[in-house]
């Protein structure tokens, strides 16, 4: 379809019906870039597998629905114009297409809203639309360093809970995502603010990052271990229930976390600077790597360069460093009580691979949670105030308040 350009007004007036005609082209051609736009959104959102679209649409749709839904809304009026202007087959598709975008989206709204409030969730909309991707403020209450390694000074923020009728706090040590090698632990204020105004004390650590030239699947760990240890150390200035206190992270530092704290569980971890601090409380992966070999092989978003730069080399060159930094080689019966939770969309995390990681430890009779978001892809819980992100930070609270 070609589309005539619009007519330069000049001391004599164009005639008004080239102008309408102009309009109606220009509403029709800014409806067909919405129309394009949500419907790629939604489609992918729905039907993963679709190319391109699987793996934006998981990421947009389902993290901002609603936002997705007004603005299919708003492509359908520049469409409805358009079609009563006399685009009619054009404009009818337009319409049509975001119509069906917006409630498409607005499906993805209400099934992640009742997943929120099964989980116990107090929905704010407010957050929804407001808090996009910053946690809005967050701060920790102090930062410390916990170790100093290959002269790089290791911080943790400290996010501290008020005391319940005066007794200590559980806590947990969480480490943030990045493939083991970029990000820090200002990821987590958002998930740390929030849950130390409930109740449960946040640590965020930073750990050595793995680099071309230096492999940290020997350092992160310890790092991990450390502020374990400090933590433990430091639980009556904070007050901390130090028989609460448990380890975890996002992505990798949901693998370092479960690594870290089965070894520690299973006696099978060695310090190589201070002394073996006593086994976490529990242990949470969010959308973690669970075998480090599969990240290798699957390279999915990445993964294969991540295992790369942490082991310093392929599986087929240290297949030993691989089997000591994945969590499957750890799965023994006695373990703590361990909470994974992932997006049903995720690819590199796959919700397979985390289930059948879960039935696995519950196989050996360790009390294992299982948690799948739905139309969430990984890093779900980027977009603070989207419904999966309170969703998760609630399936968390109430698994760390939980006692035994």
């Amino acid at each position: 379809m070609s589309i005539a350009p619009c007519p330069v007004p000049d001391s004599q007036a164009s005639p008004p019906g080239k102008i309408k005609r102009c309009l109606r082209v220009v509403l029709a051609a800014i409806a067909s870039v919405l129309a394009f736009l949500t419907a790629a959104i939604t489609l992918g959102a729905y039907f993963p597998a679709i190319p391109k679209a699987g793996v934006i649409g998981p990421v947009i749709g389902g993290q901002y629905p609603f936002h997705v839904a007004l603005l299919a809304l708003v492509g359908a009026v520049p469409g409805a114009v358009a079609w009563r202007g006399g685009l009619v087959r054009w404009g009818r598709a337009l319409t049509s297409v975001t119509a069906l975008s917006a409630i498409a989206a607005l499906g993805i709204g209400g099934v992640q809203f009742t997943a929120a409030r099964d989980a116990g969730t107090k929905v704010s909309f407010s957050q929804v639309f407001s808090r996009l991707a910053s946690p809005g403020g967050a701060a920790p209450d102090t930062t410390r360093i916990y170790a100093t390694r290959d002269g790089e000074a290791l911080e943790a923020d400290v996010y501290l809970a008020t005391k319940s009728r005066g007794n200590k706090v559980p806590a947990i040590v969480l480490a943030h995502a990045g493939g083991f090698h970029t990000f820090d632990k200002s990821d987590l204020r958002g998930t740390g603010r929030w849950l130390a105004d409930r109740g449960v004390a946040v640590i965020a650590v930073d750990y050595r990052l793995a680099t071309p030239d230096r492999p940290t699947w020997d350092k992160a760990p310890q790092d991990l271990m450390t502020a374990l240890g400090w933590t433990r150390d430091h639980a009556d200035e904070y007050g901390i229930d130090s028989s609460r206190i448990s380890l975890g992270g996002m992505s990798a530092g949901g693998t370092l976390a479960m690594n870290t704290a089965y070894r520690l569980q299973n006696g099978t971890m060695r310090a190589t600077d201070g002394t073996i601090p006593k086994p976490p409380f529990s242990v949470v992966g969010f959308y973690p790597g669970t075998d480090v070999d599969d990240m290798w092989k699957e390279d999915v978003a990445g993964t294969r360069e991540a295992a790369e730069l942490f082991t310093g080399g392929t599986p087929a060159r240290y297949p030993e460093r691989y089997r000591e930094v994945s969590p499957t080689t750890d799965i023994r019966k006695g373990l703590q009580r361990t909470l994974l939770v992932v997006g049903d969309r995720d690819r590199s995390a796959r919700p397979e691979t985390i289930k059948d990681f879960g039935a696995s430890l519950q196989a050996k009779g360790v009390d294992t949670t299982v948690k799948e978001l739905p139309f969430s892809e990984h890093a779900f819980d980027d977009a603070y105030g989207s419904l999966t992100s309170q969703t998760s930070r609630r399936i968390l609270l109430d698994f760390l308040n939980k006692n035994t």
